[in-house]
């Protein structure tokens, strides 16, 4: 269930120096990492709202109580399908949850020092715990109603609760980024409580990349496989672990933390003079990251064709170290290569983009249940997969936007989101 995985994230640009939900610190010079999180929201919006229409994708589920419960992921699943969505799904599949571990660490460090640790860990339980019981509690289950729907049989209200009640576990669809978000930053509070310099070492870590991002960037492959790779070998790319409420993709759990550790690192360094200086090598040479990033990708498809046409006849354990790696690499060099973009190029302020990051939390908090409902809504118009897939992203991101603003006149939600 690789797909579930997009999620949520948490605001960011500001106007002053307050703390947002990680610890993100809204000052007018992070304008670019603001923006760069409303556009990793948007992605995510985008990503669950073409899901319905990639090629391979599982049949509708007959029953919410079938196994593998791939409905948890594919909650309708049209017949009109389109090549070019399951190309862009893989792409954010590579890359967007782990850049959005990254930039969620960017700001802890600041945090755990100017707050200290019960202010720290009471803020994160505030920030990430409460919206993560409103998501588990309301918006799944309304999400994954129209997922019921389509299962054969009569339907009501009383045989869904039953049903719900007979998995075992809770499904939370997007809302595991933010508990797993919420375990991340307890772990660095309780090494700030063990070893108060432990963000300064991996500041100095980060202290060459503003020179040196290539090294940086292959120091951060490096350690992303092989921590990535032996997960990959033991629970496969597909598995997930579901505790409860509480779940997460198996294999890239100690990859994603990776990714979270660097960006407490290059925040602890200093964010303006690291490697996400406006004027740093990174920001400066955004063309050569690009190109990069799609040149790997490139390598990454053809690799996957290969295994699709011939991994029945390859080594178990070199698909796993090519793979392993492979992902490492496209993960890397893609998160690169966008931090590059928005920090060589989101210098200024803009309305919108600014409305965007103010309401991004609200908007990823709500939209699931309004992508399964629109996909359901438009499963019978005759169009084809670019125009359904289009039309549902397009209301998905109106209503969530909408939505979450609205919500945040409230003053008690506002504090929160």
């Amino acid at each position: 269930m690789a797909s579930t995985g997009a999620t949520l994230i948490r605001p960011a640009v500001a106007k002053h120096d307050e703390i947002r939900d990680a610890g993100v610190v809204r000052a007018a010079r992070n304008i670019a990492i603001g923006y760069l999180r409303g556009f990793l929201v948007v992605l995510v919006l985008a990503h669950h709202s073409v899901l319905a229409y990639i090629d391979g994708a599982p049949p509708q589920a007959t029953s919410l109580l079938a196994n593998p419960p791939y409905w948890r992921a594919f909650m309708v699943v049209d017949s009109h399908h389109w090549v070019g969505f399951s190309l862009f799904t893989g792409f954010n599949d590579d890359f967007f949850m782990s850049l959005m571990f990254f930039v969620s660490g960017l700001f802890v460090w600041s945090s755990l020092q100017r707050k200290g640790n019960s202010s720290f860990v009471r803020d994160r339980l505030r920030r990430l715990g409460i919206p993560f019981l409103f998501a588990a509690v309301i918006i799944a289950p309304l999400a994954y109603y129209p997922s019921y729907l389509l299962t054969t049989g009569a339907h009501n209200m009383a045989d869904y609760i039953h049903d719900w009640l007979s998995f075992g576990d809770w499904p939370t669809g997007p809302a595991w980024f933010i508990w797993l978000l919420l375990a991340f930053d307890l772990v660095a509070a309780a090494l700030y409580a063990i070893r108060p310099t432990f963000g300064d070492a991996l500041g100095r870590t980060a202290s060459s990349a503003r020179q040196h991002p290539v090294r940086f960037f292959l120091l951060l492959v490096a350690a992303s496989a092989a921590v990535f790779i032996p997960m990959l070998a033991i629970f496969g790319a597909m598995s997930w672990t579901s505790i409860g409420p509480f779940q997460f993709q198996t294999a890239r759990l100690f990859h994603y933390a990776v990714y979270f550790l660097a960006g407490i690192g290059v925040g602890a360094y200093g964010i303006d003079r690291g490697l996400l200086a406006p004027d740093g090598i990174l920001a400066r040479h955004w063309l050569r990251w690009t190109i990069a990033m799609l040149v790997v990708f490139a390598v990454s498809v053809v690799f996957m064709l290969v295994v699709i046409s011939k991994g029945a006849t390859m080594s178990p354990i070199f698909l796993n170290i090519v793979g392993g790696a492979m992902f490492a690499l496209t993960c890397g060099a893609i998160s690169f290569s966008f931090m590059a973009l928005f920090v060589r190029f989101a210098t200024r302020r803009r309305w919108l983009w600014d409305s965007l990051s103010d309401n991004e939390y609200g908007m990823y908090l709500i939209h699931y249940m309004f992508v399964s409902w629109l996909q359901l809504a438009i499963l019978s118009a005759p169009l084809p997969a670019v125009a359904k897939g289009l039309l549902v992203f397009a209301g998905v991101l109106l209503l969530s936007w909408s939505t979450s603003a609205t919500l945040r006149r409230i003053p008690a939600v506002s504090r929160i989101v």
